[in-house]
């Protein structure tokens, strides 16, 4: 992997997400080796794929390059690789480069699509946990809007303009007011020969309301917001199966449609080579103490989405969301500096500083420790706090000028299909 041999203790850390990035970054220019591995050259922002998902901003506006983040660090390093397998006896872990010895593994893999267990849903609907998935979800609506102006029949046009998110989480419901401002914006003047009014958009919840980790005020307001945009609300709805034409539900509702869009729930992204014993088995996550030391291991470390610590205040793990991640990210940076001083680490205590979630423009809700609110107040705060989050000024400038154009002119400025989507039903 030509690394650079070292006197230092070298750390791996593989991921570069949030919990990556700010683990790299708080061991910038110390005495220690670190060496970061992705299967991407990009960190990406996940909060805002929707909005690249649908046309609303190109993807380089959410993607940041991993070693334009570590430039200025001498003793970072960064190679593009998948890890395979870790082998714990040898401190050593296996890649589709080659193989790498460490004295720290940091494991901040993060979270995967979770289609429990149903092969057809999987192979026909979309996911949206990458860039790449982000840009086919874009093509396949635009292709849809196309195919539906030239459909020789109404069965084949309800179809094509039948759009379905499954998964009433922030994802689905941020996707779905995407959507259906698309719908009440776009559709009317640049698809003439169409009436906007057949287009459709169906959200499917399982739980009994929108946005079940948020409050209920959140939910109300979300459902409200939704339903004023045209969407069709189904809680209590679970998606039994989905050939790529037919969605069948656990109700009477049946839909016909071209688009399904799964954001429905995650399921953490192990790696190969550590006892089954260490892995919640429900979620995928491995079970860490409050320091994030992977159960029964000295020197290996998980962050993020794939770590599961139990606590009073949480139970059932942290949230899988950005600040767990980022914050285990910062405080394992800290520790690991301790520990190579011979000084006890700092357990760590997660600062929940609340949840949002937007539902299009100038609505959105917001919960705080409390205060809860929503509407355009609340639209504004999560625009500003989105966009400070983004990493790299350039990709916040970018941003706030595309955030801008579309509020005046109503308007999403990338309606490209660069890379058709073939969708194999």
């Amino acid at each position: 992997m030509n690394i650079p041999e070292s006197e230092l203790p070298r750390m791996v850390i593989v991921g570069g997400g949030f919990a990556g990035i700010n683990l790299a970054k708080a061991l910038k220019n110390k005495p220690i080796q670190v060496v970061l591995i992705d299967k991407h050259n990009y960190h990406t922002f996940q909060p805002l794929l929707y909005q690249v998902s649908s046309s609303g901003l190109e993807p380089d506006s959410i993607a940041y390059p991993l070693r334009k983040i570590i430039k200025k660090s001498r003793n970072i390093f960064f190679r593009l690789a998948e890890v395979q397998e870790i082998n714990p006896d040898k401190s050593e872990i296996q890649t589709s480069i080659g193989n790498l010895t460490y004295d720290y593994l940091v494991l901040a893999t993060g979270t995967k699509t979770n289609f429990f267990g149903n092969k057809d849903v999987e192979a026909n609907s979309m996911p949206m946990k990458t860039v790449p998935q982000a840009l086919n979800i874009r093509s396949l609506i635009l292709q849809n809007l196309e195919k539906a102006t030239i459909a020789k029949s109404d069965e084949d046009r309800k179809a094509f303009l039948n759009f379905v998110i499954v998964g009433g989480g922030p994802t689905g419901v941020e996707l779905a007011g995407a959507i259906a401002e698309l719908k009440n914006h776009i559709v009317p003047r640049d698809y003439r020969d169409l009436n906007a009014s057949d287009m459709q958009i169906h959200l499917l919840e399982g739980a009994d309301r929108l946005l079940p980790p948020m409050s209920e005020h959140a939910s109300r307001k979300a459902e409200m917001f939704l339903k004023k945009l045209g969407v069709h609300v189904h809680c209590n709805t679970l998606v039994k199966d989905y050939d790529g034409k037919t969605v069948e539900t656990n109700s009477n509702l049946e839909l016909e449609s071209e688009t399904l869009i799964w954001a429905a729930g995650v399921t953490g992204s192990p790696v190969n080579g550590l006892s089954a014993d260490v892995l919640i088995e429900r979620s995928n996550r491995y079970k860490v103490n409050a320091y994030n030391q992977v159960d029964g291991c000295r020197n290996i470390f998980a962050l993020g989405d794939i770590a599961y610590m139990e606590t009073e205040a949480y139970p059932k793990g942290h949230p899988q969301v950005a600040q767990p991640a980022i914050q285990q990210g910062q405080l394992l940076g800290k520790n690991i500096l301790k520990l190579l001083a011979k000084k006890p680490m700092r357990k760590f205590k997660y600062n929940d500083k609340g949840s949002m979630a937007t539902i299009g423009r100038n609505k959105a809700v917001v919960d705080l420790s409390r205060v809860k609110f929503a509407g355009f107040f609340a639209w504004f705060v999560w625009m500003f706090i989105h966009l400070m989050a983004l990493v790299g000024f350039r990709n916040r400038v970018v941003v706030f000028f595309n955030w801008v154009y579309n509020y005046i002119n109503f308007d999403k400025a990338a309606r490209l299909i660069i890379r058709p989507f073939n969708k194999v039903n």
